[in-house]
Protein backbone atom coordinates (compact mmCIF):
# COMPACT_ATOMS: atom_id res chain seq x y z
CA UNK A 1 0.00 0.00 0.00
CA UNK A 2 0.97 3.75 -0.38
CA UNK A 3 0.59 6.91 1.28
CA UNK A 4 -2.59 7.58 -0.13
CA UNK A 5 -4.23 5.06 2.40
CA UNK A 6 -2.88 6.12 5.73
CA UNK A 7 -4.99 3.60 8.00
CA UNK A 8 -3.23 1.45 9.75
CA UNK A 9 0.37 1.44 11.10
CA UNK A 10 3.01 2.90 9.12
CA UNK A 11 6.41 2.81 9.29
CA UNK A 12 9.40 5.66 9.18
CA UNK A 13 13.56 4.88 8.77
CA UNK A 14 16.14 7.07 9.19
CA UNK A 15 19.88 6.82 7.97
CA UNK A 16 21.51 9.42 9.90
CA UNK A 17 25.09 10.32 10.46
CA UNK A 18 25.46 8.73 13.88
CA UNK A 19 22.33 5.96 14.12
CA UNK A 20 20.14 4.17 11.86
CA UNK A 21 16.35 4.37 13.36
CA UNK A 22 13.01 2.34 12.94
CA UNK A 23 9.57 3.90 14.01
CA UNK A 24 6.11 1.69 13.13
CA UNK A 25 3.54 4.24 14.27
CA UNK A 26 -0.23 3.67 14.46
CA UNK A 27 -0.81 6.94 15.85
CA UNK A 28 -0.72 6.48 19.48
CA UNK A 29 1.68 6.83 22.05
CA UNK A 30 5.37 6.52 21.13
CA UNK A 31 4.94 3.09 18.79
CA UNK A 32 7.96 1.08 18.31
CA UNK A 33 11.20 2.43 17.81
CA UNK A 34 14.69 0.93 17.37
CA UNK A 35 17.74 2.54 17.12
CA UNK A 36 21.28 1.13 16.29
CA UNK A 37 24.19 3.35 16.19
CA UNK A 38 25.73 2.50 13.07
CA UNK A 39 28.58 5.67 12.43
CA UNK A 40 27.86 6.40 8.83
CA UNK A 41 29.23 9.10 8.62
CA UNK A 42 32.55 9.30 10.90
CA UNK A 43 35.16 10.25 8.46
CA UNK A 44 33.10 12.01 5.75
CA UNK A 45 33.85 15.67 7.55
CA UNK A 46 37.77 15.06 6.88
CA UNK A 47 37.31 12.64 4.05
CA UNK A 48 33.97 13.52 2.22
CA UNK A 49 33.57 10.25 1.52
CA UNK A 50 31.37 7.21 3.20
CA UNK A 51 33.50 4.53 4.03
CA UNK A 52 32.58 0.89 3.13
CA UNK A 53 32.46 -0.75 6.74
CA UNK A 54 30.07 2.15 7.38
CA UNK A 55 27.59 1.91 4.87
CA UNK A 56 28.28 -2.01 5.98
CA UNK A 57 26.87 -1.58 8.92
CA UNK A 58 24.08 0.38 7.82
CA UNK A 59 23.06 -1.93 5.10
CA UNK A 60 23.35 -4.84 8.09
CA UNK A 61 20.61 -2.85 9.93
CA UNK A 62 18.30 -1.84 7.03
CA UNK A 63 18.10 -5.47 6.27
CA UNK A 64 17.04 -6.64 10.03
CA UNK A 65 14.27 -3.37 9.69
CA UNK A 66 13.07 -4.60 6.46
CA UNK A 67 11.87 -8.21 8.28
CA UNK A 68 10.53 -6.42 10.75
CA UNK A 69 8.60 -4.37 8.78
CA UNK A 70 7.64 -6.99 6.42
CA UNK A 71 5.93 -8.63 9.72
CA UNK A 72 4.32 -5.92 10.83
CA UNK A 73 2.32 -5.17 7.25
CA UNK A 74 2.84 -1.60 7.75
CA UNK A 75 0.31 0.53 5.34
CA UNK A 76 2.74 2.97 4.69
CA UNK A 77 6.66 3.31 4.75
CA UNK A 78 9.19 6.24 4.30
CA UNK A 79 13.07 5.94 4.41
CA UNK A 80 14.90 8.80 4.21
CA UNK A 81 19.23 9.76 4.68
CA UNK A 82 20.24 13.19 5.99
CA UNK A 83 23.00 14.65 6.85
CA UNK A 84 25.86 12.18 6.38
CA UNK A 85 25.21 10.97 2.71
CA UNK A 86 24.28 14.92 1.96
CA UNK A 87 27.59 15.93 1.92
CA UNK A 88 29.25 12.25 0.89
CA UNK A 89 30.49 12.35 -2.54
CA UNK A 90 29.39 8.44 -3.00
CA UNK A 91 26.21 9.68 -1.41
CA UNK A 92 24.13 8.54 -4.46
CA UNK A 93 25.93 4.93 -4.76
CA UNK A 94 24.70 4.70 -0.46
CA UNK A 95 21.04 5.47 -1.53
CA UNK A 96 21.20 2.78 -4.57
CA UNK A 97 22.85 0.25 -1.87
CA UNK A 98 20.23 1.07 0.81
CA UNK A 99 16.97 1.19 -0.66
CA UNK A 100 17.97 -2.36 -2.93
CA UNK A 101 18.43 -3.56 1.06
CA UNK A 102 15.42 -1.65 2.24
CA UNK A 103 13.22 -2.81 -0.79
CA UNK A 104 12.12 0.46 -1.06
CA UNK A 105 13.29 3.90 -1.95
CA UNK A 106 15.81 5.71 0.32
CA UNK A 107 15.66 9.37 -0.12
CA UNK A 108 17.60 12.30 0.90
CA UNK A 109 16.21 14.49 2.74
CA UNK A 110 17.75 18.63 2.64
CA UNK A 111 18.37 19.71 6.01
CA UNK A 112 15.37 22.62 5.99
CA UNK A 113 13.07 19.45 4.95
CA UNK A 114 14.63 17.61 8.17
CA UNK A 115 13.95 20.65 10.74
CA UNK A 116 10.21 21.64 9.36
CA UNK A 117 9.49 17.86 10.04
CA UNK A 118 11.45 17.47 13.44
CA UNK A 119 9.07 20.78 14.42
CA UNK A 120 5.84 18.59 13.67
CA UNK A 121 6.88 15.50 15.49
CA UNK A 122 8.50 17.64 18.33
CA UNK A 123 5.18 19.89 18.88
CA UNK A 124 2.46 17.10 18.02
CA UNK A 125 0.69 16.43 21.28
CA UNK A 126 2.01 19.00 23.81
CA UNK A 127 -0.62 19.97 26.65
CA UNK A 128 -2.13 23.46 26.97
CA UNK A 129 0.70 23.91 29.42
CA UNK A 130 2.93 23.80 26.79
CA UNK A 131 1.10 26.68 23.89
CA UNK A 132 3.12 29.57 22.90
CA UNK A 133 5.66 29.46 20.39
CA UNK A 134 8.71 26.94 20.56
CA UNK A 135 12.02 26.64 18.94
CA UNK A 136 12.89 22.89 18.27
CA UNK A 137 16.46 21.75 18.79
CA UNK A 138 17.82 18.35 17.04
CA UNK A 139 21.73 18.24 17.70
CA UNK A 140 22.13 15.17 15.24
CA UNK A 141 25.77 13.77 13.92
CA UNK A 142 26.39 15.40 11.52
CA UNK A 143 24.16 18.88 11.51
CA UNK A 144 22.02 20.96 14.23
CA UNK A 145 18.51 21.71 12.97
CA UNK A 146 16.56 24.11 14.25
CA UNK A 147 13.28 25.47 13.88
CA UNK A 148 10.54 28.04 15.00
CA UNK A 149 7.19 28.67 15.35
CA UNK A 150 3.87 28.06 16.94
CA UNK A 151 2.69 24.86 17.22
CA UNK A 152 -0.72 24.49 15.32
CA UNK A 153 -2.71 21.48 13.68
CA UNK A 154 -0.58 21.90 10.26
CA UNK A 155 2.58 21.78 12.72
CA UNK A 156 4.69 23.92 9.93
CA UNK A 157 7.11 26.33 11.60
CA UNK A 158 7.46 29.75 10.56
CA UNK A 159 11.35 29.36 10.00
CA UNK A 160 14.11 26.73 9.76
CA UNK A 161 17.16 25.79 9.28
CA UNK A 162 20.04 23.47 9.31
CA UNK A 163 23.17 23.59 10.81
CA UNK A 164 26.44 21.52 9.62
CA UNK A 165 27.37 21.35 13.39
CA UNK A 166 26.21 17.84 15.03
CA UNK A 167 27.76 15.50 17.72
CA UNK A 168 30.58 13.63 15.21
CA UNK A 169 31.49 16.58 13.32
CA UNK A 170 32.41 17.75 16.11
CA UNK A 171 34.01 15.81 17.93
CA UNK A 172 36.56 14.71 14.96
CA UNK A 173 36.98 18.41 14.54
CA UNK A 174 37.59 19.64 17.91
CA UNK A 175 37.82 16.75 20.22
CA UNK A 176 41.65 14.96 19.46
CA UNK A 177 42.21 14.24 23.25
CA UNK A 178 40.99 11.66 25.64
CA UNK A 179 39.57 13.10 28.01
CA UNK A 180 39.18 16.66 25.97
CA UNK A 181 41.74 19.70 26.34
CA UNK A 182 39.97 22.64 27.73
CA UNK A 183 41.12 24.25 24.60
CA UNK A 184 39.87 21.88 22.44
CA UNK A 185 35.99 21.93 24.47
CA UNK A 186 36.46 25.68 24.36
CA UNK A 187 37.00 25.79 20.87
CA UNK A 188 34.60 23.63 19.79
CA UNK A 189 31.77 26.26 21.58
CA UNK A 190 33.12 29.18 20.48
CA UNK A 191 32.78 28.20 16.93
CA UNK A 192 29.33 26.61 17.54
CA UNK A 193 28.41 29.96 18.55
CA UNK A 194 29.99 31.54 15.36
CA UNK A 195 27.38 29.45 13.69
CA UNK A 196 24.45 30.91 15.88
CA UNK A 197 25.66 34.22 15.37
CA UNK A 198 25.34 33.62 11.75
CA UNK A 199 21.48 32.41 12.53
CA UNK A 200 21.07 35.85 14.10
CA UNK A 201 21.95 37.46 10.97
CA UNK A 202 20.94 35.26 8.55
CA UNK A 203 17.24 33.84 9.87
CA UNK A 204 15.86 36.66 12.73
CA UNK A 205 12.49 35.02 12.80
CA UNK A 206 14.98 32.42 15.07
CA UNK A 207 16.73 35.12 16.71
CA UNK A 208 14.39 37.43 17.79
CA UNK A 209 11.75 34.81 18.64
CA UNK A 210 13.61 32.78 21.06
CA UNK A 211 13.00 34.93 24.10
CA UNK A 212 9.42 33.91 24.18
CA UNK A 213 10.10 30.99 22.85
CA UNK A 214 10.00 27.59 24.65
CA UNK A 215 12.79 25.37 23.70
CA UNK A 216 12.00 22.01 23.15
CA UNK A 217 14.97 19.53 22.37
CA UNK A 218 14.74 16.20 20.24
CA UNK A 219 17.20 12.95 19.25
CA UNK A 220 19.95 11.28 20.62
CA UNK A 221 22.27 14.35 22.21
CA UNK A 222 19.61 15.73 23.69
CA UNK A 223 17.91 12.65 25.21
CA UNK A 224 21.26 11.25 26.16
CA UNK A 225 22.07 14.16 28.46
CA UNK A 226 18.68 14.16 30.15
CA UNK A 227 19.24 10.01 30.42
CA UNK A 228 22.20 10.69 32.25
CA UNK A 229 20.81 13.40 34.46
CA UNK A 230 18.29 11.43 35.66
CA UNK A 231 20.28 8.68 36.57
CA UNK A 232 18.62 5.69 34.15
CA UNK A 233 20.28 2.20 34.28
CA UNK A 234 18.25 1.02 31.77
CA UNK A 235 16.65 3.59 28.57
CA UNK A 236 12.85 4.76 29.46
CA UNK A 237 11.39 6.93 26.77
CA UNK A 238 8.27 7.37 28.68
CA UNK A 239 10.55 8.91 31.51
CA UNK A 240 12.76 10.91 28.71
CA UNK A 241 9.52 12.16 26.88
CA UNK A 242 8.43 14.91 28.85
CA UNK A 243 11.34 16.20 30.93
CA UNK A 244 12.55 19.67 31.71
CA UNK A 245 16.90 19.74 31.40
CA UNK A 246 17.50 22.84 32.92
CA UNK A 247 20.43 24.45 31.82
CA UNK A 248 22.33 24.16 35.01
CA UNK A 249 21.71 20.58 34.46
CA UNK A 250 23.01 20.38 31.14
CA UNK A 251 26.21 22.34 32.53
CA UNK A 252 26.56 19.95 34.85
CA UNK A 253 26.57 16.80 32.92
CA UNK A 254 28.79 18.38 30.46
CA UNK A 255 31.41 19.04 33.03
CA UNK A 256 30.74 15.32 33.93
CA UNK A 257 31.52 13.80 30.57
CA UNK A 258 33.75 16.30 29.30
CA UNK A 259 36.50 15.96 31.88
CA UNK A 260 36.35 11.71 32.11
CA UNK A 261 38.04 9.36 29.75
CA UNK A 262 36.23 7.77 27.45
CA UNK A 263 36.73 4.43 29.53
CA UNK A 264 35.59 5.90 32.23
CA UNK A 265 32.52 7.69 30.77
CA UNK A 266 31.04 4.77 29.39
CA UNK A 267 30.07 3.81 33.17
CA UNK A 268 27.67 7.01 33.60
CA UNK A 269 24.24 5.54 33.80
CA UNK A 270 22.14 6.74 30.92
CA UNK A 271 25.10 7.09 28.79
CA UNK A 272 25.14 4.21 25.95
CA UNK A 273 28.24 2.91 25.54
CA UNK A 274 28.18 3.39 21.58
CA UNK A 275 27.18 7.17 21.96
CA UNK A 276 30.11 7.96 24.18
CA UNK A 277 32.50 8.87 21.94
CA UNK A 278 31.10 11.50 20.62
CA UNK A 279 28.41 12.99 23.20
CA UNK A 280 31.01 15.64 24.49
CA UNK A 281 31.09 16.66 21.14
CA UNK A 282 26.81 17.02 21.05
CA UNK A 283 27.20 18.33 24.77
CA UNK A 284 29.32 21.51 23.48
CA UNK A 285 26.67 22.51 20.70
CA UNK A 286 24.06 22.03 23.38
CA UNK A 287 25.51 24.35 26.23
CA UNK A 288 26.27 26.54 23.38
CA UNK A 289 23.03 27.16 22.31
CA UNK A 290 21.90 27.58 25.81
CA UNK A 291 24.34 30.16 26.57
CA UNK A 292 23.76 31.97 23.33
CA UNK A 293 20.34 32.64 23.79
CA UNK A 294 20.33 31.83 27.50
CA UNK A 295 17.95 29.73 27.61
CA UNK A 296 17.15 28.46 31.00
CA UNK A 297 15.19 24.75 30.28
CA UNK A 298 14.84 22.30 28.12
CA UNK A 299 11.20 20.26 27.40
CA UNK A 300 13.39 16.97 25.92
CA UNK A 301 10.94 14.78 23.74
CA UNK A 302 11.32 11.61 22.24
CA UNK A 303 9.33 12.70 19.36
CA UNK A 304 11.11 14.14 16.42
CA UNK A 305 11.35 13.71 12.94
CA UNK A 306 10.49 9.93 12.55
CA UNK A 307 7.22 11.51 14.01
CA UNK A 308 6.51 14.45 11.64
CA UNK A 309 6.99 11.95 8.94
CA UNK A 310 4.34 9.73 10.23
CA UNK A 311 2.19 11.66 11.19
CA UNK A 312 2.44 12.93 7.25
CA UNK A 313 1.90 9.23 6.00
CA UNK A 314 -1.20 9.17 7.82
CA UNK A 315 -2.71 11.75 5.41
CA UNK A 316 -3.95 11.74 1.83
CA UNK A 317 -1.38 13.49 0.62
CA UNK A 318 2.07 12.20 -0.99
CA UNK A 319 5.40 13.66 1.50
CA UNK A 320 6.16 15.30 -1.07
CA UNK A 321 3.15 17.24 -1.80
CA UNK A 322 4.10 18.81 1.59
CA UNK A 323 7.62 18.88 2.91
CA UNK A 324 9.05 19.89 -0.28
CA UNK A 325 13.24 19.92 -0.43
CA UNK A 326 13.12 15.94 -0.94
CA UNK A 327 15.15 14.00 -2.95
CA UNK A 328 14.87 10.67 -4.29
CA UNK A 329 17.53 8.24 -5.03
CA UNK A 330 17.80 7.53 -8.78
Amino acid sequence: MTAENPAGPVAVVDCGTNSTRLLIDDGEGLGLRLQRITGLGRGVDAGGRLRDEAIGRVLDVLGEYREIIERREVNAVRAVATSAVRDAANGAEFLQKASRTLGREVELLDGNSEAAYGFAGATSGLDGAHAGPALVLDIGGGSTELAYGTPTANARPDDATSVDMGSVRWTERFLASDPPQPSELSSAISVARLHLDDIDREHPVIGRGVPAARLVGVAGTITTVAAVEIGLDTYDPEMIDGFVLTRAAAEDVFRTLATERLADRVHNPGLHVDRAPVIVGGCCILVAIMRHWEIDECLVRERDLLDGIAAELRTPQRPSDTAGGAHAAR
